[in-house]
């Protein structure tokens, strides 16, 4: 998997590599080159080796909660009474 570098030195970490590290908005991240050369990603530590306490999200919360059973259609039909 690529990814392009911006001008700031910034580059997307692909999702199923985000997936697969548990990394998601927030979480603090630790880079390191390995003796080969190759960088390496870990999930930021505490001092105490426990995964750093991230900020929790707002919307990540309310996520999923939602229980309306209503359709596109008469949601919509609603909205414009």
């Amino acid at each position: 998997m690529s990814t392009t570098l911006t001008v700031k030195g910034q580059v997307t970490i692909p999702k199923p590599i985000r997936d697969a590290m548990g990394l998601t908005p927030g979480t603090a991240v630790d880079f390191a080159v390995n003796r080969d050369g190759e960088v390496v990603i870990h999930k930021a530590r505490s001092d105490k080796g426990k995964a750093a306490k991230t900020t929790p999200d707002r919307f990540e919360a309310a996520r999923g909660k939602a229980d309306v059973a209503w359709r596109t259609d008469e949601l919509m039909a609603l909205l414009r009474h």
